[in-house]
């Protein structure tokens, strides 16, 4: 009987220290990526295969070209590279999707992975390409619970997140009045896009548009952020071809001026800028904080300008570290997403870019509703 009791107490020593380490080892989140044409997934492919909680489960991308070449990059076996989510889905499970494909794909990618019961999936930005495919994808996340994220890489400065702090929280320069963004760079084929990219970064169709859109997006996010969702009464847009032997098809320089009922927000996007920058500048009633760097921040409170200071901002970690950390915790469902990375902030933000598409398009302001 005492040997029977002994193993016995084993037995339950041993399952309780397996349940233990499950809890605080839980298996890695997989992750499928969708999409190899939308280059920033080469920031997210290293990111996601140096650690260890999180797995790679396999890559769609039809293009069979591109798959080998971007297994040969990351040493992959191109057993896990899959032409349809269901020929993935056939041999593995995941779950969470990362999108990487055009923006006009968004819809039909967050379709078919509700279809197939996923519910956390992330976009790189923007959300979509006009208001009806972004309407869309919200009434497939309602209807099937997705946690949908829309990824930029602003969202993870550590500067853009102090300020908001100061800003929104700590109020330590009163009201918003004006926000200016900038964004972009000497434009895409300038800085050496790959094909793939350029194929439908400048189709007005499969992106919906050039610099407005590719650059405006992070205008338009970090507006609505900092103005705490708030809907803008007005939107003016000026778009430009400075340079239509290289992008016929689409604008490459673009000012968007968002209006509040007590602020006012000017977006910069622009293929010619002579540097890449993603900057901004915050003016309260009582002083600034600028962004010139992602992890630098330009503080005055008040008004004499010799009282300007230099600050640094703390790190980001944990879930809000970086995409992955953020996808992995929103899959394990430890957090929802929130601020930029929101549905909610995205389909306010496709409602200015749509609206300074118009407005660009009649050379007229474009006189938002109360409602959407």
């Amino acid at each position: 009987m005492k040997k029977i009791f002994w193993i016995i107490c084993g037995f339950l020593a041993l399952t309780i220290g397996r349940t233990h380490a499950d809890a605080t080892n839980p298996p890695p989140v997989r992750i499928a990526i969708w999409g190899l044409v939308h280059t920033h997934v080469h920031g997210f492919i290293p990111r996601l295969l140096a650690r260890s909680d999180v797995q790679l489960a396999g890559i769609i991308e039809p293009d069979h070209a591109l798959a080998a070449r971007c297994a040969a990059t990351y040493k992959l076996s191109p057993e896990i590279f899959y032409d349809s989510l269901d020929a993935l889905l056939a041999k593995t499970n995941v779950l969470a999707v990362a999108i990487f494909t055009s923006t006009f794909d968004h819809q039909r990618v967050v379709g078919a992975c509700a279809a197939h019961g996923i519910q956390t999936v992330m976009m790189e930005k923007p959300l979509a390409v006009n208001m009806a495919h972004a309407r869309a994808i919200e009434a497939t996340a309602k209807k099937n619970n997705l946690r949908l994220i829309v990824n930029y890489e602003t969202t993870w400065y550590p500067a853009n997140q102090a300020a908001y702090q100061l800003v929104c929280e700590q109020k330590v320069i009163g009201g918003i009045r004006k926000m200016v963004v900038h964004d972009g760079h000497q434009g895409p084929k300038e800085i050496g896009c790959p094909p793939e990219f350029l194929a439908w970064l400048t189709d007005p169709k499969l992106d919906g548009g050039g610099a407005l859109m590719d650059f405006g997006c992070y205008g338009a996010d970090l507006t609505t952020w900092l103005m705490q969702e708030q809907r803008p009464t007005s939107v003016f847009a000026v778009t430009q071809q400075l340079k239509p032997e290289i992008y016929p098809k689409v604008d490459d320089e673009a000012t968007i001026v968002v209006t509040y009922p007590k602020a006012q927000g000017i977006i910069q996007a622009s293929w010619n800028w002579p540097y890449n920058r993603k900057d901004m500048e915050i003016y309260g009633q009582t002083g600034y904080v600028l962004v010139p760097h992602s992890d630098t921040l330009r503080l005055l409170k008040g008004s004499a300008l010799e009282n300007e200071t230099t600050l640094t901002a703390p790190a980001l970690h944990g879930a809000s570290a970086d995409p992955v950390s953020y996808l992995a915790a929103v899959a394990r469902g430890e957090i929802q997403p929130a601020g930029l990375s929101s549905l909610k902030v995205n389909l306010i933000a496709m409602e200015i870019l749509e609206a300074a598409r118009e407005s660009a398009r009649t050379g007229k302001r474009i006189d938002l509703p109360v409602t959407p």
